[in-house]
């Protein structure tokens, strides 16, 4: 089914995001996360496509898997790094003829050791460009990445929007968010967003804090603010593991309840392939129906929405 029909279908969307795993290991945790995860329900999965391209027939054929055994809605990631135009289409075909039915379209990262993306030559140099290539030729429903802080390469905030603009008039159908980690960050987005012109779902990514230096290297990495008051208590809890994970299961939920009470049209977990933390957050949550009681008088989901102040996990 396709991801803009589940979004346009009522109430929020939950969603989980996995990587292809490099060893044997890796994918037997891959597989025995998505088992534990598949009796929450997901609104669907998404499957991450290696810097440079390098997973491609990896991610392919985990997304058939999740579809064909475990009977979840699943999303391929797809990048122009380090392909030519027929290249992708046949990417693109293979997709197809697998019965997917969403792709979420990325100019993708350089290869590894190559700091400076480069456009192939017979290939695409920007996202815009692979999002009309789908939208032209292509019955998918199309994703794409956006981000509250700003993207790292982009020159400004207001440089980066008007690109962001341009790929969802180019056949975006629904917006998933760069992690955050304080809420502030998404509110003030999705109004300069909707302010903008840009009307399609967007849906917050979160990434469940387990340790204290694997979210600071992921915040670096994607120009994410860890706020101040967040850093010092998780240095309080930094030499006691478990402590560093019980808080950041607490704050993640806090922080993803006041995303729906706000009018979040659901929420994307970054699992980085693990389950306990996801599955404990959603858990919560589903018990609590934060949507049902919302705190402000507004809604964030439609570009005529008005919004409250943030409060908690902000």
């Amino acid at each position: 089914m396709r991801i803009d029909e589940i979004l346009a279908s009522g109430g929020p969307v939950f969603s989980f995001e996995f990587f292809p795993p490099k060893t044997d290991a890796g994918e037997r945790n891959l597989y025995a996360a998505l088992s534990e995860l598949k009796t929450l329900e997901p609104s669907f999965v998404s499957v991450t496509y290696g810097a440079g391209g390098s997973t491609r027939e990896k991610t392919i054929e985990i997304v058939k898997r999740i579809r064909e055994e475990y009977g979840l809605e699943a999303m391929a990631h797809f990048t122009c790094v380090g392909a030519t135009v027929p290249e992708l289409r046949s990417t693109l075909d293979e997709m197809r003829g697998a019965g997917i039915d969403n792709v979420l379209a990325l100019r993708g990262d350089p290869p590894a050791g190559q700091e400076v993306w480069t456009a192939t030559e017979g290939g695409l140099e920007f996202s815009r460009e692979l999002v009309e290539l789908i939208s032209g030729d292509y019955p998918f429903a199309i994703g794409a990445a956006c981000f509250p802080e700003t993207h790292i390469h982009a020159s400004s905030p207001e440089d980066d929007l008007a690109h962001l603009a341009e790929k969802v008039s180019a056949g975006v159908d629904f917006l998933i968010t760069q992690l955050f980690l304080d809420n502030a960050m998404y509110f003030d987005f999705v109004e300069r967003a909707r302010k903008a012109g840009i009307a399609v779902p967007i849906i917050p990514g979160v990434m469940p804090i387990t340790k204290v230096g694997q979210i600071e290297r992921m915040a670096k990495m994607c120009g994410s603010t860890i706020p101040q008051e967040l850093h010092r208590e998780l240095h309080a809890r930094g030499d006691d593991p478990e402590a560093v994970l019980d808080f950041g299961v607490a704050y993640a939920t806090l922080q993803c309840a006041e995303l729906l009470a706000a009018g979040a049209p659901g929420i994307h977990f970054y699992t980085l392939n693990r389950s306990p933390a996801t599955r404990a957050i959603l858990s919560a949550l589903k018990l609590a129906k934060p949507w049902e009681k919302a705190v402000y008088p507004g809604s964030i989901s439609s570009p005529s929405a008005t919004r409250g102040e943030p409060s908690a996990a902000s």
